[in-house]
């Protein structure tokens, strides 16, 4: 029994340090940041540490996803999963006077049935244009090819 106890005590003293860390959504969170507002679909916080120490915690912490993309905006970094994860997408908003602001948002169906009625729509659009150029081009050719025969005869 003593050795029994002795083990699980070493084995959680031994335990790796993120297993404890805090997350939404499967997203990590910023140890010591405020929460502002908290829903099943939307998590907004306040840090005190600076955009460039907030972007280097995620790239760090979501290296190991190959989904991920960072895009760099004028007033904030936006991390977008791309992949299966529950989570959509992180704002890492630039520095304020109060810290910066660090919102993840859910994965919901309304951003994926969007996206694929654009994409849908596009195909449509790019195909429309080929047959408007088709039918113009066409017609070209064939007054021309009837300029041609009667010049001909």
């Amino acid at each position: 029994m003593k050795k029994m106890l002795l083990s699980i005590f070493i084995f959680l003293l031994t335990m790796p340090g993120p297993l404890y860390a805090e997350d939404f959504l499967g997203a990590p969170l910023i140890p010591g940041g405020e929460t502002i507002q908290k829903t099943e679909t939307r998590l907004e916080m306040k840090s005190s540490l600076s955009h460039d120490e907030i972007v280097a915690f995620y790239k760090e912490a979501l290296k190991k996803h190959k989904d991920i993309k960072f895009r760099y905006w004028k007033d904030a970094t936006y991390v977008e999963d791309d992949g299966k994860l529950s989570w959509h997408s992180i704002t890492i908003s630039k520095q304020t006077k109060d810290g910066a602001t660090i919102v993840i948002l859910k994965d919901n169906w309304t951003w994926i049935i969007g996206t694929l009625v654009l994409r849908f729509i596009g195909v449509f659009v790019v195909l429309l244009f080929l047959m408007v150029g088709m039918y113009i081009s066409g017609t070209i050719i064939s007054r021309s090819v009837k300029k041609l025969e009667a010049k001909k005869a």
